[in-house]
């Protein structure tokens, strides 16, 4: 029988991982030019989207698993950023990275909209537990 983690059966985290490939690719291409620090940066924070989603989802609570969602966001608009700075230094054209921009957009919405399901989650069960503490909070 297959092992499989909870992660990989999340929608944002195959997402994420499928975008991995091209993005990969592309920080290969740029190492061919001798941009080596460029390229170890791009592939960090590619990695870092797949990697947080991952080890979030090993959290033991919510509230943790919520921070990691907002780590792999944030990392996110960190390779969007590199890839426009790439744009604007002729090293790839808008067009060639429109449709990387485009997913890491949804990306982006899935990834705050599960951290604010985990958040609700957390929300409810607490004011289910103590209703009169949590009307204070």
């Amino acid at each position: 029988m297959k092992t499989t983690f909870r992660f990989e059966k999340l929608e944002v985290w195959k997402r994420a991982a499928t975008l991995t490939i091209p993005l990969l690719s592309f920080a290969d291409q740029l190492e061919a030019r001798k941009m080596w620090k460029f390229t170890e940066q791009l592939r960090a924070a590619t990695l870092s989207i797949t990697n947080n989603i991952a080890e979030g989802s090993g959290s033991s609570s919510n509230k943790d698993f919520a921070n990691f969602l907002n780590i792999a966001r944030r990392s996110a608009f960190e390779v969007v950023n590199m890839l426009l700075i790439f744009e604007q230094q002729g090293l790839c054209t808008r067009e060639e990275i429109e449709p990387w921009l485009s997913e890491l957009e949804a990306i982006s919405r899935m990834l705050e909209a599960f951290r604010k399901k985990l958040g609700s989650s957390l929300r409810q069960i607490l004011s289910a537990l103590c209703p009169p503490l949590f009307a204070i909070l």
